[in-house]
């Protein structure tokens, strides 16, 4: 008997190491750490230095392929090398393992982009990389090939170079341009396996994103998550229907159990049409996260970077309007939320609100949803958290609130948060943890069902007691600048204190400044030439965005230049009005005419030649910045000789975190 119950509880255990998906009730919050063609912004260099700013909020991130693609730059979606080659565009092999290591001492998971629908070519159709890992030596060839790839034109281009592909056809939808893989294949299934093991075990991936899982069978995500057993799976399955997109989860069930979860396209598409529209009662439509036996599976979304607007012209399918209403929304549903870097880079004092409460609630991928109520200007719904339920109200209307057991914890454009103070207990600041510029006035709040209640706090990290200060509901305590606080507030309730909540503050004396941005255009083709130098009135259009400016395509056209070490330049200033400001730009020459890739994030004074080169149809650029304050100190100024600069060009009255800054002409390193 005891030697069965053994072999019963092995099995169990062995059931429970499979790969299921999607933790249940699970409670984090991911970010996509990403944007198309977003290589300045999301260098893994450039990750690693905001941990600080998402720690307290993101639990896992999702990067790009991290490996060397087929051409440069890329997003990765043009995978070639899986094991031998980790120098990407977005940065090397040692600063990603960096980035990782460093989020998982912070208790941040990290999501690779799993790329093995298609892959390219070292030279031609055929002749895939050959790599070794771990004494393992890994190859494909023809063979690995479906025979109906490119709709005939690879095997008519087989026939040709006297290869044979494999007999089998491919099992999803094909993608033109690179080879799809045969999925049945032996060596395609080891070499995934291995290269899968290896994001893990060599790399500390906590789990992957499958790219393009409509181009293969879904039980091969099931075959894959199998065997490698990652913490996280979740497959993009892009389509707006409902069914589909249950029947893909179905799909990967290996031995009964169900191995990736999907991104939630449909509620996706729901929000879309509610917020692009102005109709909020169209919020009632479709979505995973509203199936109780599919919500554990649904990371629910707003946007990515297949639906932004791109620029240029390339507009895809962007959420328009109430960007922050659709992300309080998916914040307060079941399933995962997962943030686009975009609307935390634009929204973020108000998305670092809704993921505090989401937390302080208790709500997870398995709570439940209900809608309370709906008109033409407003949608108000309840979500039961295990520390709470959550009034959540979207639209124009968002003071709605019915009944007086709800107390209004935070609220942005066009959303509000109510918590049940019936079914919570804790104190509230309504300015989130992170850097701010300057002196910063925050607002207490006490959420709970007892009178006598009263608001306690602390602004030296220590827990508040009885004895700490005291604060009125609704009142408004200064955190000063210069220094790093930690506040802490509760409530204190018959002499205990209780519902603490914590807030690290990082207040920098910042001071506006201004920039200049320089372009040359003398080394670009003949399709700029109004915009070189030697033409009689050269002309450029400077096209730009940024959290405080931005002009319509094509931009402005600018035509003032000025000589700087023997060169002519385009130049055009641009103000930087907090630490947290940064301006992109795209020249061009015009309507529908030559263009360069996006230039993001310019803080600094900033020199830029165009390229003949192209990737793919918009222009290259090289750029070279000008540390700021090291002019200053050269003229004599003798106000800017006393900041200290950021090597991004942030200007400081005084340094309050350790790191390497400028200030009077030099390096320094503060400890």
């Amino acid at each position: 008997m005891k030697k069965i119950f053994t072999v019963l509880t092995l099995c169990c255990i062995a059931l429970s190491s499979l790969a299921q998906g999607w933790q249940d009730n699970y409670k984090g919050v991911m970010l996509q750490g990403f944007y198309w063609d977003s290589f300045d912004d999301t260098k893994w260099t450039n990750l690693e230095a905001q941990t600080n700013d998402i720690v307290d909020f993101f639990d896992l991130v999702w990067i790009p392929q991290s490996a060397k693609p087929s051409h440069n730059p890329s997003m990765g979606y043009d995978p070639l090398y899986w094991f031998s080659d980790y120098t990407s565009s977005f940065g090397t092999e040692k600063e990603l393992l960096s980035l990782i290591d460093t989020w998982k001492k912070n208790g941040i998971g990290t999501i690779a982009d799993i790329v093995i629908n298609h892959r390219g070519n070292v030279s031609n159709w055929f002749d895939f990389p050959t790599e070794t890992y771990e004494g393992v030596t890994y190859t494909m060839g023809a063979t690995d090939i479906v025979k109906d790839d490119d709709k005939g034109k690879t095997q008519a281009e087989a026939t040709k170079q006297d290869v044979s592909l494999s007999q089998n056809n491919d099992t999803g939808e094909g993608w033109d341009g690179m080879r799809d893989l045969d999925h049945h294949s032996p060596n395609v299934q080891k070499t995934v396996k291995a290269y899968l093991n290896m994001l893990i075990n060599k790399f500390g991936y906590s789990g992957f994103r499958y790219d393009m899982v409509k181009g293969y069978a879904g039980s091969f995500t099931g075959l894959y998550n199998t065997a490698t057993k990652p913490q996280f799976s979740v497959g993009e399955y892009f389509d707006s229907n409902l069914a589909k997109v249950k029947n893909w989860i179905e799909s990967t069930r290996t031995g009964g159990v169900i191995t990736s979860a999907a991104f939630d396209f449909p509620l996706r598409y729901t929000i879309r049409d509610a917020v692009n529209n102005g109709n909020w009662a169209a919020l009632d439509g479709q979505g995973l996260a509203k199936l109780p036996d599919y919500a554990r599976y649904a990371v629910t979304f707003v946007e990515n970077h297949d639906t932004e607007d791109r620029g240029g012209g390339n507009t895809q399918d962007p959420i328009r309007n109430n960007i922050s209403a659709a992300n309080a929304y998916i914040m307060a549903m079941p399933g995962t939320p997962c943030v686009f870097l975009k609307h935390w880079q634009s929204c973020k004092k108000d998305i670092k609100n809704m993921i505090t409460v989401r937390k302080l609630l208790g709500i997870s991928n398995r709570s439940t949803s209900t809608k309370l109520v709906s008109g033409n200007d407003f949608y108000a719904m309840v979500t039961k958290g295990d520390m709470g339920n959550l009034l959540t109200v979207v639209g124009p209307a968002a003071t709605f609130a019915t009944q007086s057991k709800w107390i209004k914890i935070t609220s942005g454009e066009n959303w509000a948060y109510y918590a049940d103070k019936n079914t919570s207990s804790f104190a509230w600041a309504d300015l989130p943890s992170g850097s701010y510029d300057g002196v910063q006035s925050v607002t207490l709040r006490a959420v709970t069902g007892n009178p006598n209640a009263k608001i306690v706090y602390t602004i030296d990290g220590s827990d508040p007691k009885a004895s700490s200060s005291i604060a009125e509901n609704e009142s408004k305590i200064t955190i000063p600048e210069g220094k790093a606080t930690t506040l802490k507030v509760g409530l204190l309730i018959n002499g205990t204190v209780t519902g603490i909540s914590t807030r690290h503050y990082d207040i920098v004396d910042f001071q506006p400044y201004n920039i200049s941005v320089y372009v040359n255009a003398d080394n670009a083709d003949d399709t700029w030439a109004e915009a070189k130098t030697s033409s009689p009135t050269p002309s450029i259009n400077y096209y730009y965005w940024g959290s405080a400016t931005s002009s319509p395509w094509p931009g402005n056209a600018v035509t003032t230049t000025t000589a700087i070490g023997g060169k002519r330049y385009f130049v055009k200033q641009f103000r930087i009005n907090s630490s947290s400001d940064a301006i992109n730009f795209v020249f061009n020459m015009g309507m529908n005419k030559s263009q360069t890739v996006d230039v993001m994030n310019i803080r600094q004074d900033t020199f830029i030649d165009i390229s003949s080169q192209k990737d793919d149809w918009k222009y290259k650029v090289n750029t070279t910045t000008a540390i700021r304050g090291i002019e200053c100190e050269k003229t004599g100024n003798k106000n800017e000789s006393s900041y200290y600069y950021t090597l991004s060009g942030q200007r400081l009255k005084k340094p309050v975190q350790p790191g390497i800054y400028i200030h009077k002409g030099k390096k320094i390193i503060i400890k």
